[in-house]
Order: C-alpha cells, then sequence, then structure tokens
C-alpha cells in the first residue's frame, strides 16, 4: 500500500489553484510545483550537488591563493589569469539557476534548462582535460596534481549534471489547463531515461506478458495531445480548404502541419550518420593496432573497444527517437486524413459522379429523379439534431459556371462511392503510411553516401573515385526505377480499385446473389478482377518482373559489387597498394554501407512513390469531387432587394428555377441527343405553412427529386434573374426517406437521433406510428439492435421507425417520403389517422410525398403534382382527386377495429423475423479478439498457397538458396581477408592481385545469379499464396448461410464493413507485408545461425556467450510479442468500426444533412479516432522498447568480443577483422530477426483473420450427384405438404403445416397482416431457413437438390431490389447471356415503356449508367428494372414480395397485365402484396395468419365466406368497389 501511494504521489496532477508565487513554501508545496515526489528530489540534489562544487571551487581558489601570495600582490590582473576563479564563478551561477529553478514556479523551467547546458558544458570541458588523456599514450590528465580530490569532484560533476536530466520524471503540462487529464500517458510523465530507453512502457509490456489478452481498457490513456479534436483545431487551417487551407498538393499542407517533427527528425538521422562511420573508424584503429603490435600508437585500444560499443548505442538511441518522433507523426497524420476524407463526404453531391460520367458523349444517360439517396447502410451511433441556418438561394444571373470537376471521370463504369472512400481509407492510407521514410531519402542517405565515399578515399586513397564513378555512371538507374514502378503502381491502384468496388458491391447485395445462384459466376468475376491485380502487382514487385529485377539487381547488387571491384583493382593492380586487413574490414563496412543505401534507395523510392500517388488521390478527392452547391466555388449573387429577402426567408417553395443532379459544365449542349434529368419549376410554388402537402406524380417523375431540391441536394440553375428556392432550417428539418435508413442501434436511439429523451413524447410517438405491437415481440423491447441494413425489422418496420424519428423531432419542416407505401392498409390507415392527424403533427409544415391518395388527400391542404418530364406545378382544388365523406368514415371504422386488434397481443403472434432474438437486444457480434499466439492453422494457410499445397518441397528450396547465397557471402569476406594477410609477409608487387580479384569476382557474381533465382521463385510463390487466399476467401463467404443454425447467423450479424476489411486491407498485407516480411525472417534465421558457427570457430569462448544474447533476446522478444500480439489484433479490430461509421454515415447521407446531425457524426467519428489512435501508439512504441533492448545487448556483445581478441588470444588481424565483421553482422542480425519474427507474428494476424473467415459455417457444396435432370423444371408446378419453418434449430415456427398445390401457371396472391410468415413463405421455398415437411418443384424434392441449381430456377424480387453499378444492360443480364432485343422486350413488359411514354429523349436505354445500388433511380424504377430482369431469366416460378408496392396504379396496372399475358403460360407467379388491386385478379389467394394457412381458394370463393379474414381486408380498403369490380370482371 505504501509503494502504490509513493507511485501515486510521483504522478499525481498539480493542483494550480493551491500553490501561489507568493505562499510560504512547503514540501508538499514544492512536490506539486516540480509535478512529483521523484522530481523535488533531484531538484534537491541538483542544489546540493551545485553548492558541493561551488564549496570545492572554492577551496581550490583559497588553496592557490595561499600559495601564490606574490600573483595575489601584483594585482587583479594576475588573479584572473588563473581558470579557478572562472570555475568557481560558473559554479556560483549555476547555484544561483540550481534555486531559481527549485523555487520560483514561473522562471523556473526556465532556470533548470540554462542549468543543464551550464553543467554539460563544464562535463564537456573536464573530460576533455582530464579524462581523455587517459585514452593516450602521450598525454596526462592536466589536474593531476589535485590526486583523488580530482575523480571525486568529477564524480560529484558528472551526477549533477547528468543524473537529474536524465532520471528525474517530466512535469505534465496540458494542453488545456483548464481541462487537465485526470490520468495522463506515462510517455508524458516520464523521465528522459525513461523516454529514451521506453521504460515507461515496462508496466504494460510485463502486464501483457502475464495475461491471455491484453484488452484496450488496460492500455495506456491517449496522450491530450493526439486527441481528434486538438489535431483537428491545429491542422485543419492548413489541410482544409474550407477551413482556411490552401489548394495545393497534400504533400506540402502536410509539411506545414509536422514540419517541427520533421525539422527533428532531419536532426537525428543527420547525428545518427556520424554515429553510423564510427564503429568502421574504431574497427581499423584495432586492427592496426593488431598488426603492428601497437607500434607507433596514439590512442589506446580500450578507447576504440569502448567506442565499438557506445557507437551502437547512441545510434540506436539516436534512431528510435527519430522513428518515434515520425511514427507519432505518422498516426496523428493517418487520424487527420481519415477526418478529413470523413468531413468532406459531408460537402459531396451524392449523384455527381454519376450524372457527369458521360457529359458531352453521343447518349448521355438519363439520371433520373430518385425517390431515395440512400447507399448500403453500414452500423453508426446515434447523432444528434441539429438546426441549420435558411437556405434562401436568390440569383441575378443565368451564370452557373462551376469550378468543380467530377471525382473520377471514368467512362464506361459508375463510381462506387463507398467502395472509393474504403480504398482511400484503407489502400491509400497504408500506401501514405508505408512512404513515411521519404525523409531518409532526403537527410540520411545522401549524407550516408558522401560519408562512404570519404571514408573510403582516407582508407584507399584515389581509387575509390573509381568507384564514384561507377556510381555516378548507374545513377539514372533509380530514376528509371522510379518512373517505371509509378506507372505500373498507379495501375495497380485502378485496378484494386476495380476489385475493391466489385467486392464491395457484391459484399452489399450479397443476398440477392444467393438468392438468385450466382455466387460462382460473381466470384469468377471478382477472380478475374483479382487476377488483372496480381498480375501488375507481379510486375510491380521488386524483383518479380525481369525487367525491373535486373534494374534492382543494378541498383542494390551490381552497381555496389562493381563498385568495390573496381576500387580494389585500381588500389592493387594500379595503384600497387597493400591491401592489409586494417584496411580491407574498414572498407568492406563502408562498401556494406553503400549497398545499404543502394537496397534503401531502390526501396524507399518505390514506397515514396506508392504514397506520393495516394496522396495524389487523396488530393483529387478533396479538391476535385464535385460537391453541394453550398461549397461551391462560385460566388453566389445577392439579391439587391433586402426587404423581399427578409420576406421570402420563411418560405417554402422555388420560382422560375430548375435543378440538376449534376453541374452541367458545358450548357451550350442542348442539342445532345441524351439530356440528364431536370426538375423544373415554372412561376411561383409556395407551400403552404403548419399544413400537410401533398406530392403526386407518377413513377420516376422526380418527386423525391423534389424534396431533394429543397434540401439543396442537386444543383440549382436558375432561369432567370428572380429565381429562388428555400427552406427555412431555423426551427429544424426532418427527413423520412422512402428507403429508410436506420442505423446498426438500438430502436430507441434510432428515433431519438440524439434528441433528448422525453418519455412522453417517446411514449406518444410509438403509438402514433404503430410501434407498441411490434416492440411487445422483441424480448429486448426499444433496445432491440436492428442490426446493419436495419436486418431485424421488415420493411414496414423500418419505415415506421424512420417516421417515428422524423415525429419525434422537433423539427418545424417535416418531410415524408412515400411513408406509407411499405405498410399493409391495416398499418397504412392507423398511421393516417392516429399520425397525420395526431397531435404531434399540428403545427408543423409537412411536405408528404406518396402514390396513396384515397387515405391521405382527405386530410391535405395543398397538392403539387410532378409531371413525368419532371415539371412542377400546383393543382387547384379543381385538379384534384375529390374527397369522399364514405372513404372518410370507413377509415375511421378501420381505426377503431384496428386499434381493438394491437391493443391486446396474443402469446401466439410472431413475427417472422424477430423470434430468435436474444433477450439484451444485442444483435450485431463484437469483433472476435484471438488469444495468445498465432496459431499454426494461419502460418500453414499461408505457406500451403506459398508450396501449393506442398510446403516442404518450397521450404527446402527457399533455404538452399539462402544458405547458398549466405555461404558465397560469408567465402567472401574470408576470402578478402586471406588476401589482405599476404601482404603481411610479401611485397605489394609479389602479391598475385589478379588472381585473388578473379576468385573473387566469380564469386560475387555467382551469388547474384542464385540470389535473383531464389528471389524471382520466391515472388511467383507469394504471388500464387495471395490469389489462392484471396479465392478461398471470396468463395467462403460467398458460401455462408443467410441465416445460420445454432444463432449464428453470419452474414447478418456480421458488418459488411467488417468483411470489406478482409477483403481489403488483410488481403493487401497478404499481397505485399506478410511475404515479404517471411522471406526476410528465413534470411535472417539462417545468417543469424551461420554468423554464430563463424564466432565460435575463431572464437570458441565466445560461442556460448553468443547463445546466451540470442537466448536473451528471444527472451524480450518473447515478451514483446506477447503484449505486441493483443495490442496488434485491437489495433485489427478498430479499424473496421472507423470504416463502419464512415460507410454508414455515406449511406445516410442525406438524412443526416437534412437533421443537421453532421456535427454529431464528426463528433462521434472523432471517438472512433481516439480509440484506434490510443491503440496505435502503443502499437508502435513497443517496437522502440524491443529495439533499443536488442540493439544494447548487441552493442555489449561486440565491444565484449572486440575486447577479447585485443587483450585475449591472439588470432591475427584478418581473422580479428573476420570475427568483427561476423560479431557486428550478427548483433544486426540477431535484432532485425527478433523484430522481423515479431513483425511476422504481428502482421500474420492478418492471415488468422482470414482464416477465422474461412472456418465460418457454409452451405453445402454442390456435388453431382445432386444435379437435376437437364430439362428440369419444364413446368411450374409446386407442392408443398406439411411445410414448417424456424430461423433456428431451437426457436419457434414461423410456418406451421403449410399444405398446397399450385398447378404450372397459376397466379397466387399471398397476403396477410404483417408477421404472419409471407416472406417466411418464400424463404423456405428458396432452402434460405430451416425447414420441414415436403416442397416438390415440378415433381422434384427441393431438399435433394444443390442450392445454386434451385435458387437459379426461381426467380424472387424482394420489396427493396437491389441493382448494381454499371450500366443498365449489365444489370437485366450481369452475365451476358441475351442480346439487346430480349432485353429491351423485357423492359416493355415490364411497364417502362409506358412510364417513359412523356419523357421524349430522356428516357432509360440499355446505355444508361446505374449508380451503385441503383441509386440514381425511384424505388419504383428500381422494382420495374428488377421485374424485367426477373422476366429475362425465364423461370418457371416467380416470386414478388411487395414488388411494385412503390409503384404508381397506373404503372401497377401495366404489370399485372404483364404478368398476366407476357409470361409463358407455365410460368407461376407467387405474389405477396398490401395492396389488393395487385393480386385482385390472381387465381387463388393464400392468406397466412401467424404461420398458418387460414384460407386458400380463389378471390370470388374467398369473398363468399362471411367471417373470412380476405373478405375482412377487402371491406377495409378505402377502394372497396374497385376490388370488387376487378373480381366480378
Amino acid at each position: 500500500m505504501a509503494r502504490k501511494r509513493n507511485e501515486l504521489a510521483q504522478h499525481r496532477l498539480p493542483n494550480l489553484e493551491s500553490v501561489h508565487t507568493g505562499s510560504r513554501f512547503t514540501v508538499h508545496a514544492g512536490i506539486q510545483r516540480h509535478g512529483s515526489t521523484t522530481a523535488f528530489i533531484f531538484n534537491i540534489a541538483r542544489l546540493v550537488g551545485c553548492l558541493a562544487l561551488l564549496c570545492a571551487s572554492v577551496a581550490k581558489l583559497l588553496t592557490w591563493t595561499k600559495g601564490n601570495e606574490e600573483s595575489w600582490h601584483k594585482g587583479w590582473y594576475w588573479m584572473l589569469r588563473d581558470p579557478e576563479i572562472y570555475i568557481t564563478c560558473t559554479y556560483l551561477y549555476a547555484l544561483v539557476l540550481a534555486s531559481v529553478g527549485f523555487l520560483s514556479r514561473r522562471r523556473g523551467p526556465l532556470a533548470s534548462s540554462y542549468l543543464t547546458w551550464l553543467l554539460l558544458t563544464n562535463v564537456c570541458v573536464f573530460g576533455y582535460r582530464d579524462v581523455w588523456p587517459l585514452a593516450t599514450f602521450n598525454q596526462e590528465p592536466a589536474d593531476m596534481s589535485e590526486g583523488f580530490f580530482l575523480w571525486i569532484k568529477l564524480g560529484v560533476l558528472a551526477s549533477t549534471a547528468l543524473l537529474p536530466p536524465l532520471f528525474s520524471p517530466w512535469k505534465y503540462r496540458p494542453v488545456d489547463p483548464k481541462n487537465p487529464m485526470a490520468e495522463p500517458n506515462p510517455e508524458q510523465v516520464c523521465s528522459t531515461f525513461s523516454f529514451v530507453s521506453y521504460s515507461f512502457l515496462d508496466r504494460i509490456i510485463f502486464l501483457g506478458y502475464r495475461v491471455p489478452h491484453l484488452s484496450y481498457q488496460q492500455l495506456p490513456p491517449l496522450c491530450d495531445t493526439d486527441f481528434a479534436a486538438h489535431l483537428r483545431e491545429q491542422a485543419f487551417r492548413h489541410l482544409d480548404i474550407y477551413s482556411g487551407g490552401k489548394k495545393e498538393h497534400l504533400f506540402f499542407s502536410l509539411t506545414r502541419v509536422f514540419g517541427k517533427g520533421y525539422t527533428q527528425v532531419g536532426l537525428l538521422l543527420l547525428a545518427h550518420t556520424v554515429f553510423v562511420f564510427v564503429s568502421p573508424i574504431a574497427i581499423g584503429r584495432v586492427l592496426d593496432y593488431i598488426e603492428t603490435s601497437g607500434k607507433d600508437a596514439t590512442v589506446r585500444p580500450w578507447f576504440w573497444v569502448l567506442c565499438l560499443f557506445l557507437s551502437p548505442v547512441l545510434r540506436t538511441t539516436m534512431w528510435h527517437t527519430m522513428v518515434f518522433i515520425q511514427t507519432r507523426s505518422l498516426v496523428r497524420a493517418e487520424s487527420l486524413l481519415t477526418e478529413l476524407v470523413f468531413e468532406h463526404s459531408f460537402r459531396i453531391r451524392l449523384k455527381a459522379d454519376l450524372a457527369a460520367e458521360k457529359l458531352g458523349s453521343e447518349q448521355d444517360p438519363l439520371v433520373g429523379g430518385s425517390d431515395s439517396t440512400s447507399l448500403a447502410e453500414s452500423s453508426v451511433s446515434s447523432v444528434g439534431n441539429q438546426g441549420q441556418p435558411s437556405e434562401l438561394k436568390v440569383v441575378a444571373s443565368q451564370n452557373t459556371s462551376r469550378n468543380s470537376s467530377p471525382f473520377d471521370k471514368t467512362s464506361g463504369s459508375s463510381v462506387n462511392l463507398v467502395g472509393k472512400i474504403n480504398n482511400l481509407l484503407t489502400t491509400d492510407l497504408s500506401a501514405i503510411i508505408e512512404s513515411r521514410d521519404w525523409i531518409v531519402l532526403v537527410a540520411s542517405m545522401p549524407p550516408q553516401l558522401i560519408g562512404s565515399i570519404i571514408y573510403l578515399y582516407i582508407i584507399l586513397g584515389w581509387s575509390a573515385f573509381v568507384g564514384l564513378g561507377i556510381m555516378i555512371v548507374f545513377l539514372p538507374l533509380p530514376g528509371y526505377l522510379a518512373k517505371r514502378i509509378q506507372k505500373l503502381g498507379r495501375q495497380r491502384m485502378k485496378q484494386s480499385d476495380a476489385r475493391v468496388q466489385d467486392v464491395t458491391e457484391a459484399v452489399n447485395v450479397i443476398r440477392m446473389i444467393k438468392l438468385f445462384g450466382w455466387e460462382r459466376r460473381v466470384y469468377d468475376r471478382i477472380e478475374e478482377k483479382r487476377k488483372d491485380e496480381l498480375h501488375t502487382l507481379l510486375k510491380f514487385k521488386r524483383g518479380l518482373n525481369l525487367h525491373c529485377l535486373a534494374i534492382d539487381l543494378a541498383g542494390s547488387v551490381v552497381v555496389p559489387a562493381l563498385t568495390m571491384l573496381a576500387t580494389y583493382a585500381t588500389y592493387t593492380l594500379v595503384a600497387h597498394g597493400e591491401l592489409k586487413p586494417s584496411m580491407i574490414f574498414p572498407s568492406l563496412v563502408a562498401f556494406a554501407l553503400l549497398r545499404g543505401q543502394m537496397n534503401r534507395i531502390a526501396y524507399h523510392v518505390g514506397q515514396s512513390i506508392q504514397g506520393k500517388i495516394a496522396l495524389e488521390r487523396l488530393g483529387d478527392f478533396l479538391h476535385n469531387t464535385e460537391l453541394l452547391d453550398n461549397f461551391s466555388d462560385i460566388d453566389k449573387p445577392i439579391l439587391n432587394d433586402g426587404d423581399q429577402l427578409d420576406t421570402r426567408k420563411h418560405l417554402i417553395g422555388f420560382r422560375d428555377t430548375s435543378f440538376a443532379w449534376s453541374i452541367e459544365t458545358d450548357q451550350s449542349s442542348a442539342s445532345q441527343s441524351r439530356r440528364t434529368y431536370r426538375l423544373s419549376v415554372d412561376g411561383e410554388v409556395l407551400f403552404r405553412k403548419n399544413a400537410i402537402n401533398l406530392i403526386l406524380g407518377p413513377t420516376g417523375s422526380g418527386k423525391t427529386s423534389l424534396l431533394m431540391a429543397l434540401l439543396g441536394e442537386m444543383h440549382h440553375i436558375p432561369q432567370c434573374s428572380r429565381s429562388w428556392f428555400n427552406l427555412p432550417r431555423g426551427d429544424g428539418v426532418a427527413y423520412a426517406a422512402q428507403e429508410s435508413w436506420v442505423q446498426s442501434a438500438t430502436i430507441r436511439e434510432n428515433i431519438l437521433f440524439g434528441t433528448p429523451y422525453n418519455d412522453a413524447r417517446y411514449r406518444k410517438v410509438l403509438h402514433q406510428c404503430a410501434l407498441e405491437r411490434d416492440l411487445e415481440l422483441f424480448a429486448a423491447g426499444d433496445s432491440t439492435e436492428v442490426g446493419e441494413k436495419g436486418l431485424t425489422l421488415s420493411g414496414g418496420q423500418k419505415a415506421r421507425v424512420t417516421l417515428a424519428r422524423a415525429i419525434y423531432s422537433y423539427a418545424d419542416v417535416v418531410l415524408l417520403d412515400d411513408i406509407l407505401a411499405a405498410l399493409d392498409v391495416h398499418t397504412a390507415v392507423w398511421i393516417v389517422e392516429k399520425c397525420l392527424k395526431g397531435d404531434l403533427i399540428q403545427g408543423r409544415t409537412v411536405l408528404l410525398v406518396t402514390h396513396n391518395i384515397a387515405l391521405v388527400q382527405p386530410i391535405s391542404q395543398f397538392v403539387v403534382s410532378v409531371d413525368i418530364n419532371g415539371s412542377v406545378h400546383v393543382l387547384e382544388p379543381s385538379e384534384q382527386p375529390e374527397k369522399s365523406e364514405a372513404v372518410e368514415a370507413t377509415l375511421r371504422e378501420i381505426v377503431e377495429e384496428v386499434y381493438q386488434e394491437i391493443k391486446p397481443l396474443g402469446e401466439q403472434q410472431l413475427l417472422e423475423e424477430f423470434d430468435n432474438k436474444p433477450s439484451d437486444g444485442k444483435l450485431v457480434l463484437e469483433e472476435e479478439i484471438s488469444e495468445g499466439r498465432i496459431t499454426w492453422q494461419s502460418i500453414k494457410l499461408f505457406l500451403d498457397g506459398m508450396g501449393r499445397n506442398r510446403p516442404i518441397i518450397f521450404l527446402s528450396l527457399c533455404v538452399s538458396g539462402f544458405l547458398l547465397i549466405d555461404w558465397l557471402n560469408i567465402f567472401q569476406t574470408w576470402f578478402l581477408g586471406y588476401w589482405s594477410s599476404q601482404y603481411e609477409d610479401r611485397e605489394a608487387l609479389e602479391v598475385p592481385a589478379a588472381s585473388y580479384l578473379g576468385m573473387y569476382s566469380l564469386t560475387l557474381f555467382t551469388s547474384i545469379v542464385i540470389y535473383t533465382a531464389t528471389f524471382a521463385y520466391f515472388g511467383v510463390s507469394s504471388m500464387r499464396a495471395s490469389r489462392l487466399i484471396n479465392a478461398n476467401l471470396m468463395n467462403s463467404i460467398f458460401k455462408a448461410t443467410l441465416r445460420q443454425v445454432r444463432m449464428n447467423w453470419w452474414l447478418d450479424k456480421t458488418p459488411t464493413a467488417r468483411i470489406i476489411t478482409r477483403c481489403t486491407q488483410d488481403i493487401n498485407a497478404v499481397d505485399v507485408v506478410i511475404p515479404n516480411t517471411f522471406g526476410q525472417l528465413l534470411d535472417f534465421t539462417l545468417r543469424l545461425l551461420d554468423r554464430l558457427v563463424v564466432i565460435g570457430f575463431f572464437s570458441p569462448v565466445f560461442l556460448f556467450p553468443g547463445l546466451a544474447f540470442t537466448g536473451l533476446g528471444l527472451y524480450l522478444g518473447n515478451i514483446y510479442i506477447s503484449a505486441q500480439l493483443s495490442v496488434k489484433r485491437e489495433l485489427s479490430n478498430a479499424r473496421s468500426p472507423l470504416l463502419a461509421h464512415t460507410n454508414a454515415a455515406i449511406a445516410g447521407l442525406v438524412s443526416i444533412r437534412a437533421f443537421g446531425a453532421e456535427e454529431a457524426f464528426k463528433v462521434e467519428s472523432m471517438k472512433r479516432l481516439d480509440h484506434y489512435v490510443r491503440i496505435a501508439r502503443v502499437t508502435y512504441n513497443l517496437n522502440r522498447w524491443i529495439g533499443v533492448r536488442n540493439e544494447f545487448l548487441g552493442a555489449l556483445f561486440t565491444g565484449g568480443l572486440a575486447a577479447y581478441l585485443v587483450y585475449g588470444r591472439a588470432i591475427g588481424s584478418a581473422n580479428t577483422g573476420l570475427s568483427l565483421n561476423m560479431a557486428v553482422d550478427f548483433c544486426m542480425l540477431n535484432t532485425f530477426w527478433i523484430r522481423t519474427f515479431n513483425e511476422f507474428e504481428v502482421q500474420s494476424n492478418s492471415l488468422e483473420r482470414i482464416h477465422g473467415y474461412l472456418q465460418i459455417e457454409h452451405e453445402p457444396d454442390a456435388v453431382p450427384d445432386r444435379k437435376p435432370p437437364a430439362a428440369w423444371p419444364s413446368s411450374g408446378q409446386l407442392s408443398v405438404d406439411n411445410l414448417s419453418a424456424r430461423y433456428s434449430e431451437d426457436g419457434p415456427r414461423v410456418l406451421d403445416k403449410i399444405s398446397f398445390q399450385v398447378k404450372s401457371g397459376e397466379r397466387i396472391g399471398l397476403v396477410g397482416r404483417t408477421g404472419s410468415g409471407k416472406s417466411s413463405l418464400a424463404l423456405a421455398l428458396l432452402r434460405c431457413i430451416l425447414t420441414d415437411g415436403a416442397v416438390r418443384y415440378d415433381g422434384v424434392l427441393t431438399d435433394t437438390l444443390n442450392l445454386e441449381d434451385l435458387r437459379s430456377k426461381v426467380t424472387i424480387i424482394p420489396q427493396i431490389p437491389e441493382l448494381l453499378s454499371g450500366d443498365l444492360r449489365r444489370n437485366l443480364d450481369p452475365f451476358e447471356e441475351h442480346d439487346d432485343a430480349t432485353l429491351n422486350d423485357a423492359l416493355r413488359a415490364a411497364g417502362l415503356s409506358s412510364l417513359q411514354e412523356e419523357l421524349g429523349e430522356s428516357k432509360l436505354n440499355l446505355d444508361s449508367s446505374i449508380a451503385s445500388g441503383g441509386n440514381n433511380l425511384s424505388v419504383g424504377q428500381r422494382q420495374i428494372i428488377a421485374l424485367a430482369r426477373a422476366m429475362i431469366r425465364n423461370s418457371k416460378i416467380l416470386i414478388l414480395d411487395e414488388a411494385t408496392s412503390a409503384i404508381d396504379y397506373k404503372t401497377d396496372a401495366v404489370i399485372q397485365n404483364t404478368l398476366r399475358h407476357e409470361l409463358s403460360r407455365d410460368t407461376t407467379v407467387i405474389t405477396i402484396a398490401h395492396r389488393l388491386q395487385t393480386i385482385m385478379d390472381a387465381d387463388k389467394i393464400m392468406v397466412l395468419d401467424a404461420g398458418r394457412m387460414v384460407e386458400f381458394d380463389t378471390p370470388s370463393a374467398l369473398l363468399q365466406k362471411p367471417d373470412g379474414l380476405f373478405k375482412s381486408l377487402v371491406n377495409e380498403s378505402g377502394d372497396k368497389e374497385s376490388l370488387l369490380q376487378m373480381v366480378q370482371y
């Protein structure tokens, strides 16, 4: 307990208000002033030390004065000649500084800094005077006359100067003094020694070693300097052009942000370069001493041995401090760029990329008015509702030119915005991270290259310039390599974009793919993209393409080899110099530096180019993406009439204006044969305040576009000087999209959407939106998670939750987009009577888009119509449908009946989507985090891929190649030593230098050939592994069950962002990082063992220390990896939530902007970034911890061996040089081996995560025995006998013993209340859920068929159809199996022609571009295209699940006529519908209730039943008469 109290006291935060400048000094006040007890003690010690030094200096001065009285009598001039006077004054000044630093709060830090530099200067002076002479043969200490007292004084000086600065903890200085952290990061309050040795991580390291898994909560808190909010405040003024930044290359913007850090990095690299050359100099001096037996030596050898120990220690200190600053800046940059992309996404016009895609082409596609703009949803957390200022747009001219350009004007394919941003935040951001060493190219490599040449000149004379000349000749090679790599890099990025887009889209529509039986075909298409990407990667990676391999070898192997050979040849053959061991081995180190720099140039240039490409792509996204008009560069014209502006700012409407989905860059192209969609308003259209305003129009006319125009989502094109539009936002705007957008959160969080909770209002909203009955069906009530895309909710429930969000808000303006389309008659009537007529709507302005005129027309006060050509006009009272009092009375009766039905909820009533939900409401699974070491199965997955399931053969070949290369390299080093030893006994002219040179050249070029073959084989094998692992991953995902047994519904519970991360980030690691790391690990392992054998051979006594050194390094590495694996796993899982949040924000972008909730989403993004950065900082710092310790052990081992070789057993200078060379390599390799091994195990976490996705439960494989006959099916006959279904093995039945017969060609209508089992029946027919009983399709039992064969012969059209990006042709015929005539016939039969009768030239055609998910089309248009696609499939069974709910009655009638007459006579149609008009003319009607079939007969027969459910549904409908006429007809 006492120890814990002491630790708390050390790190307790200073209470700035409790200690005042003029307060009386106390111990407690002193501790608080200095930040901790330890710092307080060290400051006292430094004060005492300065006092002791002053006393010692005064005592010496007095002693000198007594012995020099004559000088005293001569005056001050003679006294001032004694240096002790100045030393005394110096120590007096030091004592004053120490006192100020100890006592003063304000001046203390500055005084302490001055004192530190003053004392260090004294240490240097006395070190030169009294310590350096001890390292020489011909000098003595200047103050030796002081005797033993000198060393006491120097000890006190060194302790006072070094110990407090090194070991005194830093004082915590918060970023915001008013809001300091409760617990600062240890990095902020550690000592200098703890910082440079990373001992502040000891606690987390050993904790990670002790526990199975180090959780996020156990990590050190995030530094307040790394908070995303703080970074944003500091950096966005340079990075974001909308926050004051310049529109320039991102590199220069980032340089402004991180300029200070990179200046420090540059200085540290220069210092590191200096220490790099200390080791070869020391080796040369040691060998010279051994050669000459100390003759003419001026410096003692122990000094050079000490240099062999200290120079690596100081070098590694500089290096790791540099890397610390660099990675800290790197993580901050990653956080900033992620937030920058995220915030910029809120400015993007969603449809712009598609609409501008083919501008100016001969056939410009129509971008029709959309009734929905949401993309594929993902999980986010709740946000708030914040109002925005009014958006009155008034113009004075028609000049609407814009400087912005579309993001990516690629022809032939539409842009998937989600996929593009995913790629920016994964692949491109990774490339930027990997290019972090660009500064090494600038600040380290040139000095090392120049230093190597100078050092070689000192050793070998002018011969070194011959080697320099060869280097200059080959200097253009890296530039050529860089140019080629850049070209290949751009190509690879484009191909990676294409693959990621396909993967993203496939994952987002995977349910459609599985229901259609398209898994194999989509998989093959992705594999084709993958092959193209890997082909480019094969050429891009170093050493894999023969041409690039030759360049790489020339740059990193051949050029340094030629340089070395030419230099040695010139020195021995031309200059006839003696190549002694003291020259050869230091020169080998210098040549190794040259080779290393050339290697690094080839590597870092490639990485830097990749980073440059990624930065350019990121900059293109930030600077060239088309944005909303609010963020346009154009100066907005201002209305001169201020009174008129004030008058209109509260109005909602338009005047003389038009809107398009994209900025039209060429407005003179009015004669184009195809034009983009325009929403136009001639005259003035003002919506009525505090009333319900209806917006009517046929499918695809642009009703949703009108709402989007008001919200500012479309591009405003004024028609005259009086043009304007306005939607006041001061009192808030609420929006309910037609394609409901919900967050992956609880039902309550979706409804509140950040608005404060009010119990009375909340319960009233649940009642008015008919959600009470639904919530009672959930075990967790409104705490139930809706899941990704709201998968736990039916379409009607999602629509009502979305409506409830808008109603619960306090917004004055409410925009409702066809909220009744997904609701059955009962629920729709309830919404109209209880919600739209309720008190929560009173006094609010409602704009309601609908097709259900009969229900809502009686409550509307104002009606606006949108024609099929996009023209908007007000319907006069005479033009509006007549209000029917009889209809209103019927509606009131239905409401009362429905109220009585939903008030008591029976236990027997089940909802098909909610039976098996856990009681805590959790749906989305937390991402699993493995514990312990990487499993062998994960490593075997990679090795099997490398060796084609023959890993032993692959490893044998690679090990053989690496061993031969290393043995030849060791032989070359030994041979050079042997050659140099010949000059010890003979004259230079007597040594056959040419023969030795030829032998050396032969071994050198032999190693190059083996190097080429080995790495080429390894590279091809790594590409094979990448291809196979990606293929297995995609195959596993496509074969996953939609709803797995035992409550493990993998595809439903796994967010798509998590799946996409596996297919992008983890596959990228398999492509590049893991193969490179594995190759290095294999190479380092063999080289390490070889060098240990050589050291043991020449110095057997050091064999055991070498083994001990390796063992200690392994022990430290084991401790490190235990912590690092846990942190790395947390880091891997921290990335997916960032992508999920971004994807979800884009999915609901229109809703978020409408509610004004951008800031809340930004806050959530920064919260998730802080989570990620906290883990990332620890990850990088842990690497520094192990690196510093391993390199210290290596320096200790090298210094010990050098001391033994100098003062112990004599083995000759050549063998000594070889041993030292091998020792330096051994220590370096030991460090690299541990680091690489740890890195490989950490990176293999990607393999582990992929392997986990390979182990999920799959649907059964297709087997030949289960293939149906070739002619099957020949008819649409369907026989169902005792069919029961459930969603899990232990869950309740959602279908209960249903039996019926359907003749081929019959049209069956399927009706029932919400939750009766309609959709479950459709899923059961396709074997998507667990079933019992027998289902025969054309006489064949479906459970005896392969799933792909069954599903490919049945077509289902869901309520919200899913489309693919590309053109319309691809969506109708994705695998190019039909001609255009067939496709056009299907579009006509599906009703598209009747829908586009008035469009003229602006019609959808096969070449029209479709955005991802069909988001540039209305839901009705999507349903028509989905119907056409189903007709092309020509299945014998066609299931329509609310497939025409968003289509107007006229088009629906055309479609139903098509289903009756255009389909083949043997096609069976099963229609699930809430609209009774859709199924009234069916051959038979099936009525389900609570999973049971209660009625099944012809419509006329069912209407004869007095108490029949179907009859009650007809009677409750608002258009009963027309329904009865349809049956009679």
